[in-house]
């Protein structure tokens, strides 16, 4: 017992100071960007106060409104896509198929990657002149498809979409893998003995029990979305027009190339409301129930 009690001590004491430390670092971070958020304020110098006149601005701004508009679509379609391939690759490598080490390890490796390298490899594939897919639709014989896609307004949104969806597919596929692996082995038997197909085991037994990992990568990955930056500077810096513009970038752009700090601030404050609010709804709508089969 007293063993017992001298770990849970050493853990608060390790634990504690660090969470306070970093709490109050978000915490500190937050209020301050509050604050600028309230004044009229280019960086240098003190800044004007002018209470809510920025978040007026914000949401006149159509350029704001698009990149909102934008990072919700953006995690409307990773919810979509991302996690039910992460989800599939999951259940591929826990059916015991040959190869399953390898081919975790190179479902992953996209996540091991920086963003600017993944978005430099993303640049040469969408290259209009030497890009793979003009080479491969020019292969196929449909040059008619052949275009600048991160260039032109129609296509450029939905091709900055597709490397961030690549590079972290991998990341949710483990997160979904560990949880399937953490199952009964008593259950999954009995499943098998009762006659249960490979797919039946799946939707009725594997998915429910890894419905508390979906709903937690859920909020990842909307909450990631919402705030999506690098991916996004790397391959268009929000062009062409604003078309793949994000609230991330444009704070990004107002702060340090419009030095309209009091107006960035603002945007930052938007995303910090926004990521809670996402996290909130997704925890009502994804209930999970204790489907514990035992």
């Amino acid at each position: 017992m007293k063993k017992i009690l001298g770990n849970k001590v050493a853990i608060v004491l390790f634990t504690v100071p660090s969470l306070l430390l970093f709490g109050g670092i978000i915490l500190y971070s937050i209020v301050m960007s509050f604050h600028y958020s309230l004044l009229d304020w280019t960086g240098f110098g003190e800044g004007t106060f002018i209470g809510l006149t920025n978040y007026v601005k914000m949401f006149q701004d159509k350029v704001f409104l698009r990149s909102a508009g934008n990072s919700l679509l953006l995690g409307g379609v990773t919810l979509l896509t991302q996690l039910p391939l992460a989800l599939f690759l999951a259940l591929l490598l826990t059916s015991n198929i040959k190869g399953e080490n390898f081919y975790r390890t190179v479902f992953f490796i996209p996540m091991t990657l920086s963003s600017v390298v993944i978005g430099q490899l993303w640049l040469k594939v969408y290259n209009p002149n030497y890009g793979i897919l003009n080479s491969l639709l020019g292969a196929i014989g449909v040059e008619s498809l052949q275009r600048n896609w991160l260039g032109d307004v129609d296509t450029a949104l939905l091709s900055a979409f597709v490397p961030i969806i690549w590079q972290n597919v991998g990341y949710h596929m483990l997160l979904f893998y560990t949880s399937i692996n953490g199952i009964s082995k008593d259950i999954m038997e009995a499943a098998k003995l009762d006659g249960a197909t490979g797919f039946k085991t799946a939707i009725y037994i594997t998915i429910p029990l890894v419905k508390p990992m979906i709903r937690t990568c859920a909020i990842f990955v909307v909450i990631g979305s919402l705030k999506a930056f690098d991916m996004i500077y790397v391959l268009t810096n929000g062009g062409p027009v604003h078309v793949t513009e994000v609230p991330s970038s444009l704070m990004f752009s107002s702060i340090f190339n419009l030095n309209k700090y009091g107006y960035g601030s603002s945007i930052s404050i938007f995303i910090v409301v926004e990521c809670i609010v996402m996290a909130m709804v997704l925890q009502k709508l994804i209930r999970v129930k204790d489907d514990s089969y035992e």
